[in-house]
């Protein structure tokens, strides 16, 4: 796909403009409450921190496009305790972020005219980075009944229509949802993606360690294992473990699309940094008590934040299962974008729900100290009582 300068502004993710305003406010001495990011507010774990200040102490050389042999070992590890799901080593791509390791592997696969599935509400990089590949992405409608989860029946309809389906995601806990599947949902996907065998699947699952049930999390390739030579499976450091600034994500699957992933890696930007592959072993392969504990912290934010829009008749908000994000739909406002350039007015920043293909909605995160987040929600809250 050949990009004008006309184009760039459209293909620019919607979600970094709204936090570059709220820096730029911030910076002319104003107050302003910025919930657009989805990075948490923690540092890395002390082990993480500990180990790269050892690595400096040595020689950083380039590694492998595919990653340090230590941290593909860790990968695999994690992947067989968390998921019961095995790989061998050519079965793993390590990216400069779970982002990176997507958009390779679109790039290694998809051509003009292909189409990828893709559920809204959805992450709001998808469908650029699939546009940006010469595809076209096929969007489906959930609903907050279905939590927020494509079904099987969906899924059937919208690969009926397709020309020439290539891809189908899958996203959970949903960014900008939280919802998870259950093992009966993936199971009716599953059976639905058997009479597409030409079709593959992109599981994310960045955010798979933060979650507010005890329930064992449920992953396609472990639902459906006869499915797994068709699944890329894509995770990363930078949400459970606060490490979004390392730039270190992977994807596990087949071994060609594997190879061809990280044939795309070597001629991008070749490897993500060495430094950061060796502060990702340690937080994989070290204590993991902190991952539990911020997840309480979360959830309480959670709880608080549900609390002050529940007060609120004009707003309607799930509950969300993980993730660290609340998408409320606000029903008295007609154009959410418009609407979220007049919350900044207030000092508060969000993200418009229609960057996510939920127009009407706001997308918060909800990873900041939580008087903060309190006092942002009750910004909101005043607005739309305001506005009425």
């Amino acid at each position: 796909m050949i990009i004008s300068s006309t184009d760039t502004t459209s293909l620019r993710s919607p979600i970094l403009i709204m936090a570059e305003r709220a820096a730029l406010i911030r910076a002319q001495g104003r107050d302003v409450i910025d919930l657009t990011l989805g990075e948490p507010d923690f540092n890395a774990p002390p082990h993480v921190l500990e180990a790269a200040h050892a690595a400096l102490e040595g020689r950083l050389t380039y590694s492998p496009s595919n990653g340090i042999e230590p941290l593909r070992y860790a990968i695999r590890m994690r992947m067989k305790a968390i998921r019961n799901l095995d790989y061998s080593d050519d079965q793993v791509a390590v990216g400069c972020g779970a982002k990176q390791i997507i958009y390779n592997a679109f790039q290694a696969t998809l051509k003009q005219g292909d189409e990828v599935i893709v559920p809204a509400p959805y992450w709001a990089s998808y469908p650029t980075m699939i546009k940006m590949c010469g595809a076209r992405p096929l969007m489906v409608p959930t609903t907050l009944e279905a939590g927020y989860c494509l079904t099987a029946e969906a899924l059937d309809a919208a690969l009926r229509v397709a020309r020439s389906p290539k891809w189908v995601i899958l996203n959970a806990p949903g960014n900008p949802s939280g919802s998870l599947y259950s093992s009966q949902q993936l199971s009716d996907i599953a059976e639905v993606l058997r009479r597409y065998p030409g079709v593959m699947v992109l599981s994310d699952d960045i955010y798979s360690e933060i979650r507010y049930t005890d329930d064992v999390y449920q992953t396609l390739a472990a639902v459906a294992p006869d499915l797994t030579h068709r699944i890329l499976i894509v995770d990363g450091v930078s949400k459970v473990y606060a490490m979004t600034g390392w730039r270190v994500g992977w994807g596990c699957g087949p071994t060609p699309l594997i190879t061809a992933i990280n044939s795309v890696q070597s001629q991008s930007c070749t490897q993500t940094s060495t430094l950061s592959q060796v502060a990702a072993v340690a937080a994989l392969t070290g204590p993991q008590t902190l991952v539990k504990e911020r997840n309480a912290i979360y959830r309480q934010r959670r709880d608080a934040a549900l609390n002050v829009f529940e007060a609120c008749e004009a707003i309607d908000v799930a509950c969300p299962e993980g993730a660290f994000y609340l998408l409320p739909r606000i029903r008295t406002i007609k154009d959410d974008q418009a609407f979220a350039l007049t919350l900044l007015e207030v000092g508060v920043a969000t993200v418009p729900g229609s960057a996510f293909g939920m127009p009407g909605h706001l997308r918060l995160s909800f990873a900041l100290d939580e008087s903060v987040l309190i006092e942002g929600c009750e910004r909101l809250v005043q607005k739309i009582k305001a506005s009425a």
